[in-house]
C-alpha cells in the first residue's frame, strides 16, 4: 500500500480516511479521463472532506493575463462545470516546485500573507484565506494547477490534508494525461471525418456482426435514396442480390481474417444502381483491432462510397479566393465543374452566351488553362471542396473535447 512521509510520520490511506472513501476517490478521478463530470464529483468530495470553500483544477492557463479554463466547485454559478474565469497567470505560488503540495504558510508568514498584494487583490474579497495546492506536471510539458482554499477563521490545512493531497496527485496526473490524449485523438478524428464529408465521400462503419454502427451525413443522404445501397434493419444491403452476395462475402472475409489476426488490404467493389446511373464505387477496409479485451459493438470495418455522378460540393467563397474569380465568374466555373456545357450553364445562370464566353475567357486567363475539360480538372483537384462549410457543426457540452463527426446510427 502506498505511503506518504510527512512531518506527522508515515501515512497510508487507511490513516487518513476510510479505505472505501479513498477507493471511491481514486476510481472517480480516473473516470474523469472520460467524463469531466467525474472530476467534478471528486473535487466536490474533497471540498467536503477538507471543509474547503473552493477546490479547483485550472486546466488551461492563459498565455498572459486573461481568463483560464478551470473546473471549480464551490459557491459559484458555474460550480462543477468547465468554464473560463478571470485568472492571474503569475502569482506568489508560480515558482513552487511541480508535483509537490504547498500552502501559503510554506512561502510566507501570516503577517506577510495578510499584506501580500495577491491576497488583498484576489483572495480577500472572495473569503479565501488558507490555500493548499500543487502544480501537476504532464508528460507533454503542460501543467495543471490544483487548488483548495478555506475561508478566514477556518483552521489551516493540516499535515493529514497535505498527505491525502500528495497521494491523489499521481492519480490526477494519470487521468489528466489520458484525458488530453483522448481529446487530441478525437479532435483529429473529427477533422478527418469532416474532410471526408467535404469531399462527398460516404463513410459507413460496421461492427463485428456486420451491423451499421456509424454514418456520416453523406452516407445518410446516399442510403436514404436507396439507389444501390440501403439499410435494412441494422444491416447494409445492396439493391441487387448478386451485388449483395459479393458485398457480404467480402465483409465476412474481412471478419474471418481479423479473427485470425490477419489484416486484409482494402478492396474495391462496384455496386449497380436501379436508376441506371454509373455504379457506386465501394471501398471495403478493415479497422485494426485496438481493444485488449473482447467487446461487442466495436468498429470493425469501414466502407467508403463515392457517387461518381453526384455533384461536387464546391465552396463559392473558396473558389473566389483561390482563383480570384469575380462572383459571376465563380458561378459559371462551378456550373461547368458540375458537368454542364457552356450553353447549359449560361441558360441556368440566365445570362447570354456571349457573356458566358467572356466570363470563360477571364476564367481561362486566371487559371492558366485553355480548355473547358482542363478547367474542370483544375477546380475538382483544388482545395475548393475542402473550403466549404462543414456538413455538420461540431457540438459539445464539453469545451475541451470536440465530438466526432461520425455519429451512431441508433441512440
Amino acid at each position: 500500500m502506498k505511503t506518504i512521509a510527512c512531518d506527522a510520520g508515515i501515512k497510508t490511506p487507511r490513516d487518513l480516511l476510510p479505505l472505501e472513501e479513498y477507493d471511491w476517490l481514486v476510481q472517480t478521478i480516473h473516470e474523469g479521463s472520460l467524463d469531466s463530470k467525474a472530476f467534478s464529483r471528486a473535487l466536490e468530495a474533497l471540498r467536503f472532506r477538507w471543509r474547503a470553500n473552493y477546490v479547483a483544477l485550472i486546466v488551461r492557463i492563459p498565455g498572459m493575463e486573461g481568463p483560464a479554463l478551470m473546473l471549480l466547485v464551490g459557491d459559484v454559478n458555474t460550480s462543477g462545470k468547465l468554464s473560463y474565469m478571470p485568472y492571474q497567470r503569475s502569482t506568489v505560488f508560480s515558482g513552487c516546485p511541480a508535483d509537490k503540495v504547498f500552502t501559503q504558510e510554506d512561502l510566507m508568514s501570516e503577517e506577510e500573507w495578510q499584506r501580500c498584494e495577491y491576497y488583498l487583490d484576489h483572495c480577500k474579497d472572495a473569503d479565501v484565506y488558507h490555500l493548499m495546492g500543487a502544480d501537476i506536471s504532464l508528460p507533454d510539458g503542460g501543467v495543471v494547477r490544483f487548488r483548495a482554499t478555506r475561508p478566514h477563521g477556518a483552521p489551516a490545512f493540516s499535515e493529514e490534508d497535505r498527505a491525502l493531497c500528495s497521494m491523489l496527485l499521481p492519480h490526477f496526473r494519470c487521468s489528466l494525461r489520458i484525458h488530453n490524449e483522448l481529446g487530441r485523438s478525437e479532435s483529429l478524428g473529427s477533422l478527418y471525418a469532416q474532410a471526408i464529408n467535404r469531399l462527398s465521400v460516404a463513410a459507413i462503419v460496421l461492427d463485428e456482426r456486420g451491423c451499421v454502427l456509424e454514418l456520416n451525413e453523406v452516407a445518410e443522404e446516399l442510403l436514404a435514396k436507396g439507389d444501390g445501397l440501403k439499410v435494412v434493419g441494422s444491416r447494409l444491403e445492396a439493391s441487387y442480390p448478386s451485388d449483395n452476395s459479393k458485398l457480404h462475402k467480402r465483409i465476412q472475409k474481412v471478419f474471418e481474417a481479423q479473427s485470425k489476426g490477419e489484416l486484409l488490404l482494402p478492396t474495391l467493389l462496384p455496386i449497380a444502381r436501379p436508376s441506371g446511373e454509373v455504379s457506386l464505387g465501394v471501398v471495403v477496409e478493415p479497422i485494426p483491432e485496438q481493444s485488449w479485451a473482447e467487446a461487442k459493438g466495436q468498429p470493425a470495418l469501414v466502407l467508403y462510397v463515392r457517387d461518381a455522378v453526384g455533384k461536387p460540393q464546391v465552396s463559392n467563397v473558396a473558389a473566389m479566393r483561390l482563383f480570384e474569380f469575380t462572383p459571376a465568374e465563380t458561378a459559371l466555373a462551378l456550373e461547368l465543374a458540375n458537368g454542364l456545357s457552356l450553353e447549359e450553364a449560361a441558360e441556368n445562370l440566365g445570362i447570354m452566351r456571349n457573356t458566358a464566353r467572356a466570363h470563360l475567357r477571364a476564367i481561362f486567363s486566371k487559371t492558366g488553362v485553355r480548355r473547358q475539360a482542363e478547367l474542370v480538372r483544375v477546380i475538382l483537384n483544388s482545395i475548393v471542396t475542402l473550403g466549404r462549410d462543414a456538413v455538420r457543426p461540431l457540438e459539445s457540452n464539453d469545451v475541451q473535447v470536440p465530438q466526432p463527426a461520425l455519429r451512431p446510427l441508433r441512440k
